[in-house]
């Protein structure tokens, strides 16, 4: 671990934090039964779940003259395998404006969230959790199960994706020592979840998801202090995320600082 990165201030803090979250679509990637490309001019995986944000595109460096052949190439791909996908901008995106293409190309930009970042020393070392909201890191299939179903109502993921999801989480392993999930259990109900992606630099911070009938209590930063926690306990000094506009306030208390905008462009195989 002698490149984990000691605080805010590090040499190429911006590169750590979105490889961090390369580093958990290339870990997608390599499951078993999916696909990974992970060649210098992209990273490209699908997992085959039918929801944007288990296939797409990210660290795309394009030449001006491979645009549009490489652009066309992937689309195609994604639309002979029937997945919407996500092709992520951001710090390491070139060109700097790829965007512009693939909106030419059919791409609707359906989001921009803040890549942000946060030192654990800062981190409170006891944090008291709201009221009888049980956390417990998953640990058998049957918590796996019940995170899984959170996950999905919580982002809205079809009911008709829950094997594929599932299966996904399972052979990426329950006790993975670098992908660690946690759940909440409110009035004996699973209800909230996160999980921690460690690479060899940051620990990030992802899969922040609570059910319609349990938010506005606090639970999901819970959920993420926890994992906080834990990465401070393994030895991380900055923790990352990316957060929707409607979080960035919330994450800001926590003690979180924002450093570039991400941009989600969504494909779903119709460029009507």
């Amino acid at each position: 671990m002698n490149q984990v990165l000691q605080d805010l201030s590090a040499p190429g803090l911006v590169t750590a934090l979105e490889n961090n979250m390369f580093g958990l679509f290339t870990h997608y990637g390599r499951a078993s039964g999916r696909e990974l490309y992970s060649e210098a001019d992209l990273i490209r995986f699908f997992t085959g779940i039918s929801f944007p944000f288990f296939n797409g595109v990210c660290r795309a460096q394009l030449h001006p003259d491979q645009l549009d052949d490489t652009i066309t190439a992937t689309l195609n791909y994604f639309t002979s395998r029937q997945v919407p996908m996500f092709w992520w901008t951001g710090p390491a995106t070139q060109p700097p404006d790829l965007g512009k293409y693939l909106e030419v190309k059919g791409l609707n930009l359906v989001s921009q969230l803040s890549l942000m970042a946060i030192d654990l020393s800062t981190v409170p070392e006891e944090q008291s959790s709201p009221a009888d909201l049980a956390i417990a890191q998953v640990n058998n299939s049957e918590s796996l199960k019940d995170w899984v179903q959170v996950a999905m109502v919580g982002f809205e993921i079809p009911e008709t994706e829950y094997h594929a999801f599932y299966d996904l989480e399972l052979s990426l392993g329950i006790d993975s020592s670098r992908y660690i999930r946690f759940i909440g259990w409110w009035k004996n109900l699973p209800v909230v979840t996160s999980a921690l992606y460690l690479d060899t630099q940051v620990a990030g911070i992802y899969v922040v998801a609570t059910i319609p009938e349990a938010r506005g209590q606090g639970f999901a930063t819970a959920l993420v202090l926890t994992a906080l926690q834990k990465a401070l306990t393994l030895g991380y000094h900055v923790a990352t995320l990316q957060a929707s506009q409607m979080r960035l306030n919330v994450y800001h208390r926590l003690g979180f600082q924002e450093y570039y905008k991400m941009g989600l462009y969504l494909w779903t195989g119709n460029s009507n």
